[in-house]
């Protein structure tokens, strides 16, 4: 799926998704990221939902954002909300979604000047 944004290309967009991988800035990356609007993509260690510990929140924590938005992968899935305490204590939002919902809710706040932060899981398959 192609997803275009008109006027921020000054800041990192997700321009497009698929389930092997995600486009940034028509950059193709293969591997979980982290991305805000101003920083470059990040490498995530998570290669499965099931890995995410509370030490993958608190990291994401450091940037500061308003709400992270997580991607889990080809499907929704929650988190248990003790591995997010470092966000909330902070009145950091979390929303999961599916990764093609994340990337387009990422593109749409970023283009409101919200501090955003996608966290995409992109699973390897064998």
């Amino acid at each position: 799926m192609k997803l275009h944004s008109d006027n921020t290309q000054q800041y990192q967009t997700v321009t497009g998704v698929d389930a092997s991988g995600v486009e940034i800035n028509a950059q193709r990356f293969d591997y979980s990221l982290t991305l805000l609007p101003e920083v470059p993509p990040r490498p995530w260690p998570v290669t499965d939902f099931d890995q995410l510990t509370a030490a993958h929140f608190d990291e994401l924590a450091l940037d500061a954002p308003d709400v992270v938005i997580l991607g889990t992968g080809a499907r929704q899935r929650f988190v248990h909300p003790r591995l997010v305490t470092s966000l909330s204590s902070r009145h950091i939002g979390v929303e999961s979604m599916d990764n093609g919902a994340a990337c387009r809710t990422y593109n749409v706040l970023m283009g409101e000047g919200r501090k955003v932060t996608l966290a995409l899981i992109l699973e390897r398959t064998a």
